[in-house]
């Protein structure tokens, strides 16, 4: 029931799984409710490194997971709960698509792998890399700059090691699983003109 990764993508390093599926607008709630227990159980397994989801138009959910290495995915990917998970819902979802991308590149450009390819559709390529680091800047600039005032009433003394590590911890997962995927849809036509 579940894809596997490719074998063309590295075995070590961290990997995001994107998955499209498409659910009628009158199950929205029962979407929401078998999106959380996923992203919950898949929390559980070693490796998990964070969950997402965002919705475009009324039926179409993408979902984000993403695991240290290819052999966490494995072991998620092949477990009994997820198959009984995905098996609980074969009525309420169809599957679109899945991608398995890494790097931080993967939200620019095409996947390395792809499990369901769309009829007579063209694999997209990569935007040059001056476009990739304009929008990353437009998504890094806001996140930094908002959070050195909302840190600076509490980490003033803090040595500048300390201040940075908080930053990071924070803008990491704000930027990969809220930010970027937002600018980089929003920029999408002059990324890939």
């Amino acid at each position: 029931m579940g894809n596997t990764v490719d074998d063309t993508i590295a075995a070590d390093g961290p990997l995001t799984v994107a998955i499209t599926r498409r659910a009628a607008p009158e199950d929205e709630l029962l979407m929401q409710a078998w999106v959380h227990a996923g992203t919950s159980m898949a929390e559980r397994f070693d490796g998990f490194l964070g969950a997402g989801w965002v919705r475009s138009g009324a039926e179409d959910w993408h979902m984000l997971y993403r695991f240290a290495s290819r052999a966490h995915l494995d072991t998620w990917e092949r477990s009994p709960e997820r198959i009984r998970w995905l098996r609980a819902a074969a009525d309420l979802v169809e599957h679109r698509r899945t991608e398995y991308r890494t790097g931080i590149e993967g939200w620019f450009d095409e996947p390395t792998s792809r499990s369901v390819q769309e009829p007579g559709a063209a694999v997209p390529t990569a935007p040059p890399r001056w476009k990739q680091a304009s929008v990353i800047w437009l998504a890094f600039f806001p996140t930094s700059l908002a959070l050195t005032y909302l840190l600076m009433p509490f980490s003033g003394g803090w040595p500048p090691v300390l201040r940075v590590l908080v930053t990071t911890l924070v803008a990491t997962p704000w930027m990969t699983y809220v930010l970027l995927p937002f600018v980089t849809r929003l920029f999408r036509r002059w990324l890939s003109g």
